[in-house]
């Protein structure tokens, strides 16, 4: 195991306090359908194992891990190995059921990851480690250095919380940078009605995609209607003068209803 070469660039994590922390979550929001991501050698795999966890799928996409699972993983567990990268695999991999995902996200993919997750018709809850930058940015408010596309879209479809900080000590081989956990709750009522979604997700990006530039110009910039973007700030309480990052999301939601409306 030691040989084990680091061909997609894991941290496998060896905290045991922190992976504690990740099952004792695991174990409040459980559901019926349970999906860990990027399971690695499989430190979180066993503990959930040993916590009572069984029957569920685990996602990996190097071969070298998911022979490694498949040897070591008790057969009794019932773990189904989902081979390939998750932000790849069709819905229909996962049963229609109440989901809760789990897993230390990979840097570069750990957006696309948890849109997949959050897109997911079924999903519950989820508890994911990020670099502690990235889950600054989905945790971000209005204002805050680092309020962004990742920090609405996020927020507008579940209630996140911090589970604990997590030092570079805490993996082997050592990252170069700290990290978090992060707790994803399903919201009751979503901030955003799903036939809206793309619109205003395509609103929210289109906003940051000039940085430094003015809601006003950043949409124009985008192809919106001059005259409904004026109608759209004005109706959401937002300056012409202002900035993306100073605006929050139910005003992103009240710009969006108005730009999308005939």
């Amino acid at each position: 195991m030691r040989h084990m070469r680091q061909r997609y660039g894991q941290h496998f994590l060896v905290n045991e306090r922190v992976i504690e922390q990740i099952i004792q979550a695991a174990r409040r929001l459980q559901t019926k359908q349970l999906v860990e991501i990027g399971p690695g050698k499989g430190a979180l795999t066993f503990a959930l194992i040993r916590a009572g966890f069984s029957h569920f799928k685990a996602a990996e996409i190097d071969p070298e891990m998911i022979s490694f699972l498949k040897q070591h993983l008790p057969p009794q567990a019932g773990v189904n190995i989902l081979e390939g990268d998750f932000s790849l695999l069709p819905p229909e991999t996962l049963l229609p059921e109440d989901t809760l995902f789990v897993g230390n996200l990979p840097y570069a993919a750990a957006a696309d990851i948890l849109d997949k997750t959050l897109s997911f018709p079924y999903f519950s809850a989820a508890v994911f480690m990020f670099q502690k930058e990235q889950a600054n940015r989905i945790q971000a408010q209005p204002g805050g250095e680092f309020y962004g596309p990742l920090s609405i879209l996020s927020q507008a479809r579940a209630k996140i919380s911090l589970l604990c900080q997590v030092g570079k000590g805490s993996f082997n081989p050592p990252p170069k940078v700290e990290s978090a956990v992060l707790v994803f709750e399903k919201l009751s009522q979503p901030a955003v009605e799903k036939d809206a979604w793309p619109f205003f997700k395509k609103v929210v990006q289109s906003s940051f995609l000039h940085r430094r530039k003015t809601i006003y110009n950043a949409l124009l910039l985008c192809g919106f209607d001059k005259e409904k973007i004026v109608r759209a700030l004005e109706q959401a309480g937002v300056g012409l003068q202002t900035r993306p990052e100073k605006i929050s999301l139910l005003q992103f939601k009240q710009i969006s209803q108005t730009l999308s409306a005939k």
